[in-house]
Order: C-alpha cells, then structure tokens, then sequence
C-alpha cells in the first residue's frame, strides 16, 4: 500500500492510475452481462465523472497558467471531454443488454482512450516539467477533495465552472468542489 500512497502525492501519477483504472472498468463492462453489467456500469459512470471533473477544477486551471500553447491545449482537452460526456449520456440511458449498448460503449471507449492519451501526451508530461514536487502533491491533494465532491452523472456542456452555475441544482456540487478544491491548494474561498 506504500507504493500507492506514495503516487497519491503526484498528480501526474495519480491521473495515471485513474486512466488505468478506467481501462478496467470498460473491460469489466464489456465482459460481463445483465445486474454485473449495469453494476460496472454506474461505476465506470462515476469514475468518469469524478475524473473528468477532478480535472476541469485542478488540471486545467495549471495547464492554461503554466504550460507554453496551454489555452489551445485546454480547449482540445474541454472539446474531447463534451464529446465523451455526450456519448457517455446516451449510453446512461440505455439497459446495458441492449444490442445497441456494446457498440455505444466501444466508441465511448475509443474516445475515452483517445482523450486520455492525449492529456498524458500534451499536458501530464508539460505538468511535470513546470510544477515543483510540493506543487504536484498539492495538486494531487486537490484532485482528491474535488473528487470527493465531484457529481455522479454526466453533465454535457459543463466543462467550466461558469456552466456549470447555470444549471442550477449542480451549482451546489460545484461551489462545495470548488471550495474543496481552494482548501486543498491553500487558497481562501
């Protein structure tokens, strides 16, 4: 258990092994059928919801700051996540034994993969290059508050915290994630 504690303080790695835990879920999802499949299912909902939101309120605000081009690399990120968050909306509607329901979640799955390939490509190696190790741990401790408070569904349209406001119900997740988040790192809400 060392070893993961030891990640945990590292932002970088701690994304890593939040991508390698989704892989698993998409295998578990496709493997399995019926009350399995629906239960691996709302997981892989949540992980990726947690992530994804873990990172629009951490990540990106780091990136867009510190990382040369980091604007155009944040909005290819944002556009690649509206995408998946799109798609992974249709399938939360559908019964997993659906025949439409493998093919669905295989394109989500490439996606996904695609995205996360890309952030670990043009922004986990640039993250590592300008934060010092008390700022990745920092950041790691705030991915994980922002987590903690991170919405359970998919919400399209909502990579930035100014969407989200506007949608009313959600804000409360997003003001308690934002508040969570400037605790960890330090900062007065």
């Amino acid at each position: 258990m060392a070893g993961i504690a030891a990640s945990d303080a590292d932002v970088v790695a701690l994304l890593m092994r939040q991508h390698g835990d989704i892989r698993n879920l998409f295998d578990e999802v496709e493997k399995t059928t019926g009350d399995e499949r629906r239960a691996a299912f709302r997981r892989l909902v949540q992980l990726l919801a947690v992530h994804e939101t873990a990172e629009e309120e951490v990540v990106r605000p780091f990136t867009r700051a510190n990382v040369p081009g980091g604007d155009q690399v944040v909005e290819d990120r944002l556009k690649e996540e509206r995408e998946a968050k799109e798609l992974l909306s249709r399938l939360d509607g559908m019964d997993p034994d659906d025949p439409k329901f493998l093919p669905e979640l295989l394109s989500l799955r490439l996606d996904v993969m695609a995205h996360a390939r890309a952030e670990e490509r043009y922004e986990f190696n640039h993250i590592r290059r300008h934060a010092d190790q008390a700022r990745l741990a920092s950041m790691a401790s705030a991915l994980k508050a922002a987590e903690a408070m991170a919405p359970t569904h998919p919400h399209p349209g909502t990579e930035s915290a100014a969407k989200n406001l506007a949608l009313g119900p959600l804000a409360a997740v997003v003001d308690r994630t934002r508040d969570a988040v400037r605790k960890a790192m330090g900062k007065d809400g």
